[in-house]
């Protein structure tokens, strides 16, 4: 499944989409909230199952627990609901939201099911989404092709029988810290950073070699065909040198450091004011 944060209203929504079903499938809880301006949806939901037994029952029989990212950061279960799923249960409350909710939902899994049969609808929404955020030009089609490049490796890991989870996470883990010195962890505070993704923070040098770190595995991996998690470990190792080195020639020629604190907000920060100070005229 892959996790996303939607927004109804500038309010957020947890949701998960099932690359088995091609369903996606939201927080219950998420919803409630957002429907009733409750401070404890969850309370909310109890009473709301306890009074409508036929919703109780419904909920517990087809609404599944699903792992999700919660406000501080952590991985826990949460009753999540399809879009028909969901239908049934705003039926039941009583909410001036539930109509333009319904709406949003739709189209929601419309636009989901429109990117899955037409890609190049995910990169456009991709790039919308990155320059509404202020991100430059240059920097969306670095990250764009990042993404492209993580997708060709972890479908290599996937030929090889990896399971995303744990390992993708730790081969991840010895890519970076090969290449940059640290942990995608470290990579994060070292960035201040918490729940915010790390390549979104990255500038165009890092990208640029985490790129380079990923492809050199990936390709590594198809020539090698590495069996067991020992040898993955090597190859992503022998992946991220190849960036290491090209990280420490660069850093030599330039006497500037590629992996720095500097985050999104800072940079965009840092750009705007150059933009600023541009404009005005002596």
């Amino acid at each position: 499944m892959t996790n996303q944060v939607q927004l109804f209203e500038e309010k957020k929504i947890r949701s998960h989409w099932d690359e088995e079903t091609e369903e996606w499938y939201f927080s219950v809880v998420d919803a409630v909230e957002i429907l009733t301006d409750s401070v404890n949806p969850t309370d909310y939901l109890k009473k709301l199952r306890k009074r409508d037994t036929l919703l109780g029952d419904y909920i517990g029989t087809n609404c599944p627990q699903v792992v999700m990212t919660t406000q501080t950061g952590k991985r826990r279960k949460t009753l999540a609901a399809n879009t028909t799923q969901l239908f049934r249960i705003i039926q039941s409350i009583p909410s001036p939201k539930a109509e333009p909710f319904k709406l949003w939902l739709a189209e929601v899994a419309k636009q989901r099911i429109d990117q899955v049969q037409d890609p190049e609808l995910s990169i456009e929404q991709a790039m919308t989404d990155y320059k509404r955020l202020g991100y430059s030009d240059s920097w969306i089609n670095q990250r764009l092709k990042s993404i492209e490049i993580r997708k060709e490796l972890t479908d290599e890991w996937k030929r090889l029988g990896l399971k995303e989870g744990v390992q993708f996470a730790v081969l991840t883990d010895v890519i970076y810290k090969t290449w940059a010195g640290k942990t995608a962890k470290e990579y994060k505070k070292f960035k201040g950073l918490k729940k915010e993704n790390l390549r979104d923070n990255m500038s165009n040098k890092e990208l640029v070699l985490n790129m380079l770190a990923e492809l050199s595995t990936k390709e590594i991996s198809e020539t090698t065909n590495p069996e067991t998690f020992l040898e993955h470990q090597d190859v992503a190792k022998r992946g991220g040198n190849i960036a290491k080195d090209a990280r420490l020639k660069l850093e030599a020629e330039t006497g500037k450091e590629v992996v720095t604190p500097l985050n999104a907000k800072s940079k965009l920060a840092i750009d705007e004011t150059k933009n600023n100070s541009k404009s005005i005229k002596p």
